[in-house]
């Protein structure tokens, strides 16, 4: 077998615009822009494939209704599908994203196959910390990342947690979450800026899916800081369960005027360069991916000093971190930070290197090319 021969990929996600259908997505594209072959499963197309790619080949997973299933077995119509490709394309191993249903899906295609099969399990916060933790999955979750052939997390304090809660003893590798800094860049839309503030305005964003991790109702209460402090706009980008509440915060505090919901949005590489600061006050981020992408695009983030965040931002150097014990005071640091036009060219400068450097695509993917060549047969 030739060591640098292209490779017939299975790759599992969810579509979602959450981080582990975005990272997925977007290592497709760059595996097939490295030559390798890629077969995508999924329920449906996910959000961040958005143009035809010749190497990419999505197949989407229908799960049939049935009287006797009070829930459709998802896992189940995966497996069975997930055999059916890699048998007709004769697929070289499968990587999954979101160890719940997939990992236990892709194993189990693996016993069906009758072949090997080598699988990887990437890890991304949530399915460890949340799903994985629960008594009902927490002992499958273990045997899953067990008899998986290489785990990655996408961050030390992510596999720190997977040791702890799982006793995974050490052999997971740390492989960060990346930007297409192509697609992501400095590149500022005026017209996409006039369409949320006035000139002398300046624009805060945040985007999430609005789960209550994500703490949204705090960005709008700093950006009432943030608003007493001087002309500014708020846009908030996404769509879950508390926007609603965000709404309604903002019209109690008088900021109706000044705060956006744009709901979810699939191009938010044309929103993001519109803004000066990005706030993300979550209780816990594995990574924030949406961090990097601001960073990217020349957006400073002050963001919590929770999980991985402070493996993306570097406090005072490219980014602002809060500690939690001093979360009320996010609005009134982000509000100095919009009123130094100085240091905040400097951070997003900081913040646009880093990205480039540390977090660009091409480094990353080549890392997970490198696991994939490892869990071959020789």
């Amino acid at each position: 077998m030739a060591a640098d021969r292209p490779l017939k990929i299975g790759v599992v996600c969810y579509p979602t615009f959450g981080g582990s259908g975005v990272v997925a997505t977007e290592l497709c594209m760059g595996m097939a822009e490295r030559g390798h072959e890629i077969h995508l499963l999924s329920y449906a197309p996910p959000a961040r494939l958005d143009s035809f790619h010749e190497r990419i080949h999505l197949h989407e997973v229908a799960v049939s209704s049935y009287p006797l299933f009070k829930y459709p077995p998802y896992d189940l119509a995966l497996a069975s599908r997930l055999a059916e490709v890699a048998e007709d394309a004769s697929l070289d191993l499968v990587h999954v994203h979101y160890a719940i249903p997939h990992t236990v899906a892709a194993l189990l295609a693996k016993e069906v196959l009758g072949r090997p099969l080598p699988v990887v399990t990437t890890l991304h916060g949530t399915d460890i910390t949340v799903v994985g933790q629960d008594r009902s999955y927490k002992r499958v979750t273990r045997w899953a990342l067990r008899n998986s052939d290489a785990v990655t997390c996408v961050s030390a304090y992510l596999r720190a947690q997977t040791e702890e809660v799982f006793g995974i003893e050490s052999g997971m590798d740390v492989i960060p979450n990346f930007v297409d800094t192509q697609r992501f860049d400095l590149n500022r839309d005026l017209a996409v800026r006039g369409c949320f503030s006035k000139r002398s305005e300046k624009v805060v964003m945040h985007i999430s899916n609005f789960r209550p991790v994500k703490r949204a109702t705090l960005v709008v209460e700093a950006f009432a800081d943030i608003a007493a402090a001087g002309p500014a706009t708020l846009v908030m980008v996404g769509d879950g369960p508390d926007r609603g509440a965000c709404e309604r915060l903002a019209r109690k505090l008088g900021l109706k005027d000044r705060v956006r919901f744009l709901g979810a949005q699939a191009d938010i590489e044309h929103l993001l360069p519109a803004a000066d600061v990005f706030l993300l006050p979550s209780e816990y981020e594995s990574f924030g991916l949406a961090v990097l992408e601001a960073m990217a695009c020349g957006v400073v983030p002050v963001a919590t000093r929770a999980g991985g965040l402070p493996e993306v931002i570097r406090d005072g150097e490219d980014g602002v971190l809060v500690p939690e014990s001093e979360m009320d005071k996010m609005g009134v640091l982000a509000a100095e930070l919009l009123a130094d036009d100085a240091r905040r060219t400097r951070m997003a400068a900081a913040g646009r290197e880093a990205a480039v450097g540390r977090f660009g695509r091409d480094g990353v993917v080549s890392q997970y090319e490198a696991v994939y060549r490892g869990v071959l047969p020789s």
